[in-house]
């Protein structure tokens, strides 16, 4: 998988699609005329509403830099016939000492899902599992330097 691309479902893709449009509009405007109201009060070194201003400003233009960036170069899932794991698939995984598997949305940390965690394809255990199939084993090391070691006992792909 290619690091430059970010993957996302269709559902994802549009809702980040709404909140770029919403950030470098309606909201840029609306943050531009409360700095400019928090000016016309007086002095600026000691006005907390234009420094809270100024600071959600820059806020949304560092989230307006972070979502172009991601949407630059995407690839849209769509639904496959999950013999693999991969982004827009649901895994369930059984770690070592469970006794029952965990499901997981595989896919970027901006996927959402009611019912399940997203286990992210650049996450150590997520670059592991990519391309693995049912019944093969993934590992990966924690931060503290343990080993883990999951099962794949199945794949689907997201709805």
């Amino acid at each position: 998988m290619d690091q430059s691309q970010s993957h996302f479902s269709r559902p994802a893709h549009d809702r980040l699609q709404e909140e770029l449009k919403r950030r470098s509009g309606p909201l840029r405007l609306e943050i531009s005329e409360r700095i400019e109201r928090a000016r016309e009060m007086g002095d600026i070194k000691e006005n907390a509403d234009y420094d809270a201003a100024k600071n959600e400003q820059g806020l949304n233009e560092a989230r307006v830099r972070q979502l172009e960036q991601m949407l630059r170069n995407v690839v849209i899932v769509e639904s496959s016939d999950a013999e693999v794991v991969g982004p827009g698939t649901i895994a369930s995984l059984l770690f070592t000492g469970d006794d029952e598997p965990q499901e997981y949305l595989i896919g970027s940390i901006e996927e959402r899902s009611e019912d399940l965690e997203v286990l992210s394809t650049s996450s150590p255990l997520g670059r592991q599992l990519l391309g693995k199939a049912v019944d093969e084993k993934a590992s990966y090391e924690t931060p503290k330097g343990a080993t883990i070691e999951v099962t794949i006992k199945g794949i689907r792909p997201a709805d």
